[in-house]
């Protein structure tokens, strides 16, 4: 009995100074807020090959609806998603003369054609309903999501991926979503699409391993960061103009778990969040690479609870990029 107690004592003094190792860690490997552009990445082309100075999200709004496309070697598929987002959009202003909106496709420093396909259809419908914000170098999707938002002049911003995987009517769906919430006087809101009723037909197409994998991960979003949304990981997501300078002005993960700090800061800062059902359709081409990209972002779940506790992070007020 005396060695089992032993070993049990060495067994939780082993295990306590892993957790002061990784604190410590996580403290010392945090990045700060980078808010800052390049000179490039100020501007963005008009129809004539004109630059003109991006806006800042800190002006009043001056469109119904922005529309921020975050894309990292997608010249093969982001032609589907603007040709059905722009009908979507076009035939909506038909119908309502007071409706007006803006495209924002960042390119997120891809090596292919992606920023060119983005200036074609700038050409087709002009600068003033979509523009391409071409990073210089990849930040990773939640850096491209970041500078994009903060480039956009919508009272409501819509956070879309390129491969159009959710059916654009269904900007409907969110932006009902974020009504229900009645934002208050400082109208900070948040409506996500989400796919979790969608979740006993992916498991049953899974592998059992990507499933292992996928509640894992929903298990660590929940323990550590976000209570209460079953998916934070759908790129389809809407923002009061409000809320979205409040999140991503503290958000610091540029790459696949964004989406979880940006729901934690929003939680947070008592931001209401809705969660609505929206049709969803794999895509072939996608960048996650299963197994890597899950170990990260796991990782990066248990750094943002850590650093946040050990003070390397804060919640920052509004300010503007430099």
């Amino acid at each position: 009995m005396d060695c089992l107690f032993e070993i049990a004592q060495a067994l939780v003094a082993l295990a306590a100074l892993a957790f002061i190792v990784l604190l410590v860690v996580a403290h010392l490997t945090a990045g700060m807020v980078n808010l800052t552009r390049h000179e490039k990445e100020k501007y963005f082309l008009t129809a004539t090959g004109e630059k003109e100075l991006f806006p800042s999200l800190h002006d009043p709004y001056s469109r119904e609806l922005s529309v921020v496309v975050p894309a990292y070697n997608e010249e093969l598929r982001l032609p589907m998603m603007m040709d059905e987002a722009m009908e979507y959009l076009k035939n909506r202003q038909k119908q309502n003369s007071s409706f007006t909106y803006e495209v924002i496709v960042v390119d997120d420093g891809s090596k292919d054609k992606t920023t060119e396909v983005g200036l074609k259809y700038m050409r087709k419908y002009g600068a003033d309903k979509v523009r391409v914000l071409t990073l210089v170098k990849n930040r990773g999707k939640g850096g491209a999501v970041r500078m994009g938002t903060l480039s956009s002049r919508g009272k409501v911003i819509l956070m879309a991926d390129a491969d159009g995987a959710t059916k654009f009517c269904d900007i409907e769906k969110v932006e009902a979503g974020l009504d229900s919430l009645n934002p208050k006087a400082e109208n900070m809101a948040i409506s996500c699409g989400s796919r979790a009723h969608l979740e006993k037909e992916s498991v049953a197409q899974r592998s059992v391993f990507r499933t292992f994998l996928m509640y894992g991960f929903h298990f660590l979003v929940w323990f550590f960061c976000v209570k209460g949304i079953r998916d934070t990981q759908c790129g389809f997501k809407l923002f009061t103009r409000e809320a979205a300078l409040r999140t991503f002005s503290s958000l610091h993960v540029e790459r696949w778990a964004f989406d979880v700090e940006l729901l934690y800061i929003a939680q947070c800062f008592k931001i209401p969040i809705a969660e609505v059902a929206v049709n969803w359709t794999e895509i072939e081409g996608s960048k996650l690479v299963p197994f890597w990209s899950w170990l990260q972002m796991g990782r990066d779940l248990v750094f943002i609870r850590l650093r946040y506790i050990t003070g390397a992070w804060k919640l920052e007020s509004p300010h503007k990029t430099e």
